[in-house]
């Protein structure tokens, strides 16, 4: 097995092995199974197990039994996809993707996420449809991206398994099939994948292929927006405002909607500033209005610039 350091680096190596003693010192208890483990794996990746530098290096980006570092995560996980260990090859570019310390290149995440797919990463092979989906630093191709994420979902990464769903109920790369997507967003949001319980609800709400259910579609759509789905949070919204499901509630709709919002979905500003100029679950206030629709324009929302253009 090769050695993972070079003499040049034995210093990176006792800078893991402090970042793992602080996290111990630091209030983790030395004997939760958790913390033994990090501490098996800071060794063998020491001694060149590139496997286990990959599995460190997920917990190092995650701050899990040790300090959050994802700058040496992204250490780690290159030298365990030079290694041939696929996962570290997707996790590396999902870092490339988001700039998470690392310089954000969606060219070389690309790169990583089909290396990985093709070292058995399924994870990859999802993030590489996305961006095919998408459009994402590379050319959009539907057909692709549902290849790709029917090969990560029969190999069971359960994202895939959302993202494929959400094809076949836009009937993008492949033909609509409504009681498809729903086993597939079913089998997904059991998982507590977010996008497959969002695509349940969705599902539930038109009553496609699903008998039309919009308390279920609510309880979904809470459920994902949990999730860090925004689209959900802006639809849970929707359904508070108008009673869809659940009890008709302003402010709770306001609070979702400026949740959404925030995370610069542009019909949630737009509707946000609507609750503002009618005084409902939020104070009145014409300032706030416009400053929210700005916001909404700013985020590509149509509908908000031509208010904006109205109101100057």
């Amino acid at each position: 097995m090769g050695v993972l350091f070079s003499p040049g680096s034995a210093s990176l190596a006792r800078a893991l092995r402090l970042a793992f003693t602080i996290a111990v010192v630091g209030g983790i208890s030395g004997c939760r199974p958790g913390t033994a483990e990090a501490k098996r794996l800071d060794e063998a990746c020491a001694d060149g197990d590139m496997s286990a530098c990959n599995g460190l290096a997920e917990r190092l980006r995650k701050g899990e039994y040790v300090l959050r570092d994802e700058v040496r995560a992204g250490e780690l996980f290159g030298n365990a996809c030079k290694g041939g260990v696929g996962d570290a090859c997707a996790s590396l570019g999902l870092l490339h993707l988001h700039g998470d310390g690392v310089k954000r290149d969606t060219a070389r995440a690309s790169a990583l996420f089909a290396q990985g797919c093709a070292g058995g990463a399924l994870e990859g092979c999802t993030r590489l449809g996305m961006m095919h989906h998408t459009g994402a630093g590379m050319p959009k191709d539907v057909a692709r991206a549902a290849a790709l994420f029917r090969q990560a979902c029969d190999g069971g990464n359960l994202l895939g398994c959302a993202e494929l769903g959400v094809m076949h109920a836009s009937a993008e790369g492949v033909p609509r099939d409504d009681a498809r997507a729903a086993s597939l967003f079913q089998r997904s949001c059991d998982a507590e994948i977010a996008l497959g319980c969002l695509g349940l609800a969705r599902l539930y709400a038109a009553g496609s292929a699903l008998p039309k259910n919009d308390s279920i579609a609510a309880t979904l759509l809470d459920k994902a927006c949990e999730g860090d789905q925004t689209d959900a949070c802006l639809e849970l919204g929707v359904a508070s405002e108008y009673g869809r499901g659940v009890p008709q509630d302003y402010y709770r709709a306001a609070r979702l909607y400026d949740d959404a919002c925030d995370d610069e979905n542009g019909e949630a500003c737009f509707r946000l500033a609507g609750l503002y100029e009618k005084g409902a679950g939020v104070w009145r206030d014409s300032v706030a209005a416009q400053r929210s629709f700005r916001q909404s324009c700013s985020s590509g929302y149509k509908e908000a610039c031509d208010k904006v253009k109205k109101l100057q």
